[in-house]
């Protein structure tokens, strides 16, 4: 099943970064598997987020009190795979807040 998803003023843009077996004709999809959903979700999730004024500070507290977190595990937990596995979900934690607050308000 083939989706017509127009993208509008988007159209060009966008067409010009697309693999060749996703382009479009004429502002509309020729891809099987991308939805509409799909597009807007690509759109959204690789867009640049300027902060807003209101949301420096919550970002800042995720990351102080992931930085608190990451020294607590750094000082009880042994160097080790486990070890770096916590602290690179954490740093994704972290990561993951802000692009919810970024991506959403």
């Amino acid at each position: 099943m083939k989706l017509g998803i127009t993208f509008g003023a988007l159209a060009p843009r966008i067409e010009e970064q697309l693999p060749e077996s996703v382009k479009t004709k004429g502002g509309a999809m020729t891809h099987p598997y991308i939805t509409e959903e799909d597009s807007k979700r690509i759109e959204k999730d690789f867009t640049y987020h300027p902060p807003k004024p209101d949301q420096v500070p919550r970002y800042n507290l995720i990351r102080d009190r992931a930085r608190t977190f990451a020294f607590r595990i750094v000082e009880n937990c042994p160097p080790s795979r486990e070890r770096s596995l916590a602290l690179t979900h954490l740093e994704e934690a972290v990561m993951w807040s802000n692009a919810a607050i970024s991506r959403n308000e």
